[in-house]
């Protein structure tokens, strides 16, 4: 069975600037499964001409802080400002409370980030229960959540120009 791939192109309306950027903040952490969903991420941007820059952080808890410290770095920098950032990261459960404390973590920063900066920043963190459901969710049945993300990013972007 083959997947359709969304290209920007299968929604009307979509416009974005030429000098359109996403900086992608993606963790260490779980790579294996955070290199999938970023393939999935690069794939739809380079279909659809669009630059990005990849920055890593350890973990989950801090992609927030790196969303930000990009934005502050590089926000009077034409070249270097991004029109979006997607947070890409996975939260697999474990046997204490530590997957509660950083779903929620990640989760917080990047909805406080979605009020706070003038871009916005995408949800790409799988929170799952184990390794089968974020297989499910990067190459199975769920498709790869990568590729909604950079969607996700790509609307977000046409719909801050047209408001």
């Amino acid at each position: 069975m083959s997947q359709h791939t969304p290209q920007l192109n299968d929604y009307a309306g979509i416009i974005l600037p030429e000098d359109a950027c996403i900086v992608i903040i993606r963790t260490e952490w779980n790579a294996d499964i955070v290199d999938v969903l970023e393939k999935g991420c690069l794939d739809i941007l380079n279909l659809n001409n669009v630059a990005c820059k990849i920055i890593s952080v350890p973990g989950a808890f801090e992609i927030g802080y790196g969303i930000k410290n990009y934005w502050e770095k590089h926000k009077d920098n034409h070249i270097d400002r991004p029109s979006a950032f997607i947070a890409l990261g996975c939260v697999l459960r474990g046997d204490t409370p530590h997957f509660d404390f950083v779903s929620k973590a990640v989760t917080d920063s990047i909805a406080q980030l979605n009020l706070m900066l003038p871009v916005p920043s995408i949800f790409g963190v799988l929170t799952v229960d184990n390794s089968s459901q974020a297989e499910e969710r990067t190459s199975g049945k769920y498709g790869n959540k990568g590729s909604e993300a950079a969607i996700t990013a790509l609307k977000m972007i046409s719909f801050s120009l047209n408001v």
